[in-house]
């Protein structure tokens, strides 16, 4: 049912938060819980269900929020199974770093599938995805990284996908909470800046 959910609500989504990103994040989830004993079930409806409350697909995260618990009210999922599934989606999200760490291994799986999900090749994709979705141009050499942002400057001011690696992908790899997280975050950070090294060099018709 919560697969369902997932599709219906975030099938047409054209910013990266696709249903594809809801399945490779969950099977991620799965994946990184079972090498460190969480709780599967948890991990999985929380994965299946991130995307859904999230203040840049809703009018606000706070009703976001309110839709997703609703629907698991309906779905009789238990009380406590409700509570610590939205913790995890409340308190998971970058908004630009800075944020206090997730308080079970539950939340930490899901916070560290998600955020796998943002590095490699698909992190990449995922970020000129959103960039286009959202106007930005591909990149502006003139138009620097931002540093030491709030949440406010990192979802409302200009940005270029380019850029979007500097402040937010570049920093991931040693946000994991998991060692499974950590060990795939490697490789993945490590094609991203392969990646960079070969734009630039393309960029300046270097390659």
């Amino acid at each position: 049912m919560a697969s369902q959910y997932a599709k219906d609500m975030m099938g047409n989504d054209a910013s990266g938060h696709d249903w594809w990103h809801i399945y490779r994040v969950t099977e991620l989830a799965k994946r990184i819980a079972k090498e460190e004993g969480a709780d599967i079930f948890i991990c999985t409806l929380a994965a299946l269900l991130h995307d859904i409350a999230d203040g840049k697909l809703n009018e606000s995260e706070e009703l976001g929020l309110k839709k997703v618990k609703d629907w698991l009210h309906i779905q009789s999922v238990d009380d406590d199974d409700i509570s610590h599934v939205m913790e995890i989606i409340s308190t998971m999200s970058f908004k630009g770093g800075g944020q206090p760490p997730m308080t079970t291994l539950e939340g930490k799986v899901v916070q560290d599938a998600d955020r796998l999900d943002a590095i490699g090749a698909i992190g990449i994709a995922r970020t000129f995805a959103y960039s286009g979705a959202k106007g930005s141009i591909m990149h502006d050499p003139d138009l620097k990284p931002r540093t030491n942002m709030n949440q406010t400057d990192y979802r409302k001011t200009q940005a270029t996908p380019i850029n979007h690696l500097y402040e937010k992908l570049f920093k991931l790899k040693g946000l994991m909470n998991t060692k499974t997280a950590r060990n795939i975050a490697e490789e993945r950070h490590q094609f991203m800046e392969e990646y960079v090294e070969r734009f630039y060099l393309e960029w300046d018709g270097k390659k």
